[in-house]
């Protein structure tokens, strides 16, 4: 399946909650959320309440987009989720926090995922002193994230020295440096994301 490239807001107005694919606009009064509230299409305001399976769909479908991940991809981490020891649901959103362009993300090197998984492609960063340009490059404890020599001087990271940035308590950030440290792996209070991940596990054991 090929990756979705239509409007961004679409998406959050169909999940019916803020997936903040847009960095900063998301946070306006831009937000197309905020300006219509309701699910796109021509019946958009009539949607009827959604049945059990719809539920666990609509929690696969707002975890995927919230990741940025195809339904191949998302699958395959769920099949290696499955896989671990502990809980499903949690193995799941462990291992997509730990992505590379997530870490970015959190770090506040880049404003929405899809922006981190941009800048990582171009190969912006490097991963304890080696190139890094792998989105899906699973990081861990201890591996120090930085912003390469000659990306720094560009106007993107020179704004980031002069901002206060909040991370996860997994995660330290020195914004002079413009590098990053996986203090540990994050457990599931760790992780903010807004997902529901039983109904994940119930719509694939079906």
């Amino acid at each position: 399946m090929a990756r979705y490239t239509g409007p961004s807001c679409r998406l959050c107005r169909r999940e019916g909650q803020k997936l903040f694919l847009k960095g900063e606009r998301c946070y306006s009064e831009k937000c197309a959320l905020e300006k219509r509230a309701y699910a796109p299409g021509q019946h958009g305001q009539n949607r009827k309440k959604n049945s059990n399976y719809g539920l666990q769909l609509r929690e696969k479908q707002k975890a995927k987009r919230f990741y940025g991940l195809q339904e191949t991809q998302f699958r395959n981490y769920f099949d290696k989720a499955a896989a671990k020891k502990g809980m499903t649901g949690a193995n799941l959103l462990i291992m997509l926090e730990t992505r590379l362009d997530n870490a970015v993300f959190r770090m506040g090197f880049a404003s929405s995922r899809k922006e981190a998984r941009q800048l990582v492609t171009h190969g912006h960063f490097t991963v304890n002193g080696k190139k890094a340009d792998i989105p899906s490059m699973a990081i861990k404890a201890g591996d120090v994230i930085a912003v390469k020599e000659k990306s720094a001087s560009s106007p993107k990271f020179k704004e980031i020295k002069e901002m206060t940035i909040s991370t996860p308590a997994w995660i330290s950030i020195d914004t002079n440096k413009l590098e990053g440290k996986i203090l540990s792996m994050p457990t599931r209070d760790m992780i903010d994301t807004p997902v529901e991940e039983h109904l994940i596990v119930e719509l694939y054991s079906k």
